[in-house]
């Protein structure tokens, strides 16, 4: 069973960075997974291609969700990459 990488991306002051930190530690903690958390505040080149999406969740380095984390959703993704 693959172990994907979850990773959060956030900024200061983010009102919905919260919502989404509680969104993808339920999930992860569900299907026993951690995740990270990085915030773009100091990466100028994540910063840019994120600004107007953060929060944003990344599997694998692919973006699957931004703005509201869609539980179901995330939890399907990781589920399938751990089946790979």
């Amino acid at each position: 069973m693959a172990t994907p990488r979850v990773v959060l991306l956030t900024k200061a002051n983010c009102h919905l960075c919260g919502e989404a930190r509680d969104a993808v530690a339920r999930v992860t903690a569900a299907l026993g997974l951690e995740w990270v958390e990085e915030l773009v505040d100091n990466q100028p080149e994540l910063r840019e291609r994120y600004a107007e999406e953060i929060p944003v969740v990344l599997v694998d380095g692919v973006q699957r969700d931004f703005w509201k984390i869609d539980e179901t959703r995330l939890a399907r993704v990781l589920q399938r990459a751990m089946a790979q």
